[in-house]
């Protein structure tokens, strides 16, 4: 009996220990998500102080901080991580630990492919970042604009760093999604029907799909701009007959519903934290998920709004114009259902409601701003200047960075069983809600005086000085409020307050089991019969369930094959600098030999 019962207990307990080589071999969802989170704060300061440079060499005229082809380099740089390496990952994370919680499941579909997908992008922004060892970081802009990017006009290896890097991202993200969909779709806890399902599982959901379809055709433009690049091909060479405009009708085909890719978390965690502070349920629930995949549809048709200036003619023109103020309407509805939630509702300002509302609120300033670049006239003036940086700051600044702040700051306490500091997280927000404001609203008004994006310089007879410096000033204010968000996390992390398993009262499945939860997640699998399972009738058996002791639970072993195989897959890309054919063929090995011990490997 002793025997049987040690049997039991080794089933479910931690597997490998807490040691370097425990992260690196893990396959559990909920320390791949840490990983993914961590490594995307890492990304964030590399970000950042890439931005903060910029910022000084913008503070006052004719600059010389830098020059002109480091500035290159570093906008370059500090969109790609941004979007590629922080705020798609940093989604990631959440969907990593939240998802297989708040459906009831144990893990996520794929445990060792989520591992894999978790290498191939660390690795993936390590080779980014070792180009400016080299000194030839990309400079042709997040977006890669053909033929700026032929050899012609970028002999060195910048735009092979670019393209090369990307793909292996986008490996990584396709990988991520299709894990996601199948563990929403085959995983969820008896009774928990999709339209029961949490609105960041949703917003989740919808993200996934837009993952496995946008990411191949940023694949394509990127597969092309290779062969342009490595074997003369001439998919984007004029002279030859190829079309640079192709460039951007794929790139930005992947471009806009990537806004999307990078929003829609953020309004999932809207959607949990609003009611859970407001006392209520979420208002219009079936509205805001047919709403959310209608945006998500509705992304694939407005791409062409990017392309105003390039002369797409009078119907092209028309046909964008209204697909993207269409795109609005249900973005409005989101807006009007978070008020609506809140109106009447017993509100509880914490740290994580304070970051909730300022995210509506400033948010809503980016999609006005946005719904002005859907008139192509107004457009074409607006077009490459800083009101369009001021644009799409307030929406994926504001947006997305805001309420992965707020999802930081909530779901804490699950992660860690402890609160973050409340007084640091007042000051957190504070500085960042006037850091934000005063470091992009000028811009507004800095592009309509007629400064263009991408100038590593100004003249003062542009008279945007003053409203340069406040940018600065704001953008360091926002680098502290940063600073003041990882400090909090770092000390909570050993001296926060202790929690309980629903410490915020919360109504969604995540908070029935342990803070943190174990390894296995819960320990008897609950049966759920209502959209709030901890709020309506029945929460008491649902805690139960997921608190009870568990039974023979079989979870999949640590393996290194994930890690292994990550190294060949971008070791495979990264080859393709050295200019020989058969350099790619020994990561090619490298991954056959991590495929083959993987299909191998004992998962019991």
């Amino acid at each position: 009996m002793a025997t049987a019962e040690a049997r039991v207990r080794a089933e479910f307990e931690p597997h490998g220990g807490t040691g370097i080589w425990s992260w690196i071999t893990t396959v559990d969802h909920k320390r791949i998500a840490i990983l993914y989170y961590v490594t995307s704060v890492v990304f964030l300061v590399l970000g950042g102080i890439e931005a903060l440079i910029i910022r000084l060499q913008l503070a006052q005229p004719n600059g010389t901080v830098i020059s002109a082809e480091t500035y290159n380099q570093l906008f370059t740089m500090h969109g790609v991580t941004m979007v590629f390496l922080m705020g798609m990952p940093i989604s990631v994370a959440f969907f990593n630990y939240l998802i297989p919680l708040q459906i009831g499941a144990r893990d996520v579909a794929f445990p060792r492919l989520n591992a894999l997908s978790y290498w191939i992008f660390l690795f993936g922004g390590i080779f980014l970042y070792s180009s400016f060892l080299v000194g030839q970081a990309p400079n042709g802009g997040w977006f890669g604009y053909a033929p700026l990017t032929s050899k012609q006009f970028t002999p060195g290896l910048n735009a092979d760093f670019y393209s090369l890097g990307l793909q292996a991202l986008g490996v990584a993200s396709i990988m991520g999604g299709v894990n996601f969909i199948t563990t929403i779709i085959n995983m969820r806890a008896p009774g928990m029907r999709l339209m029961r399902m949490p609105l960041f599982t949703w917003m989740s959901f919808v993200t996934s799909f837009l993952l496995i379809t946008a990411l191949p055709v940023l694949a394509v433009a990127l597969f092309f701009l290779t062969f342009d690049r490595q074997w003369g091909t001439n998919f984007y060479q004029v002279a030859a007959g190829g079309d640079p405009i192709l460039w951007q009708h794929l790139f930005w085909m992947f471009g806009h519903p990537e806004v999307y890719i990078l929003i829609l978390p953020a309004f999932g965690i809207l959607s949990d934290i609003i009611p859970t502070f407001s006392r209520k349920p979420l208002f219009g629930y079936a509205v805001m998920v047919y709403s959310g995949c209608l945006i998500g549809l509705i992304s694939w048709g407005v791409w062409a709004h990017h392309m105003f200036a390039t002369g797409l003619g009078p119907i092209a023109d028309s046909f964008f114009t209204i697909s993207t103020m269409i795109i609005a309407i249900p973005t409005g509805v989101k807006i009007f259902n978070w008020l609506a939630t809140m109106f009447g509702g017993q509100l509880r300002f914490t740290t994580p409601m304070l970051f909730s509302i300022a995210t509506v609120g400033l948010f809503t300033v980016g999609g006005i701003s946005g719904v002005m670049h859907a008139a192509s006239p107004a457009d074409l003036q607006q077009t490459d200047t800083y009101f369009v940086i001021a644009h799409f700051h307030y929406v994926l600044v504001a947006g997305t960075v805001s309420a992965v702040m707020a999802g930081t700051y909530y779901w804490f306490p699950k992660v860690t069983g402890r609160f973050m500091s409340e007084r640091l997280g007042k000051w957190n927000f504070w500085l960042f809600f006037i850091g934000m404001n005063l470091t992009f609203f000028p811009m507004h008004f800095i592009g309509l005086l007629g400064m263009p994006r991408r100038t590593f310089t100004y003249s003062p007879d542009l008279h945007v000085t003053n409203l340069n410096l406040s940018a600065t000033i704001g953008a360091f204010i926002l680098a502290i409020a940063f600073l003041l968000l990882i400090v909090n996390v770092l000390i909570s992390r050993r001296n926060g307050a202790p929690a309980s398993h629903n410490p915020w009262g919360a109504a969604t499945l995540e908070w029935a089991t342990s803070s943190p939860p174990p390894e296995y997640n819960f320990g008897r699998i609950p049966v759920i019969h209502n959209r709030e399972p901890l709020w309506l009738p029945g929460k008491e058996e649902v805690v139960e369930a997921a608190q009870a002791r568990p039974g023979a639970i079989h979870m999949p072993p640590p393996s290194f094959w994930p890690f292994f195989t990550a190294i060949g897959i971008v070791g495979t890309f990264a080859l393709f600098l050295t200019g020989h054919w058969w350099a790619p063929l020994i990561g090619v090995a490298w991954t056959a030999i991590g495929i083959v011990n993987w299909a191998y490997e004992p998962t019991h």
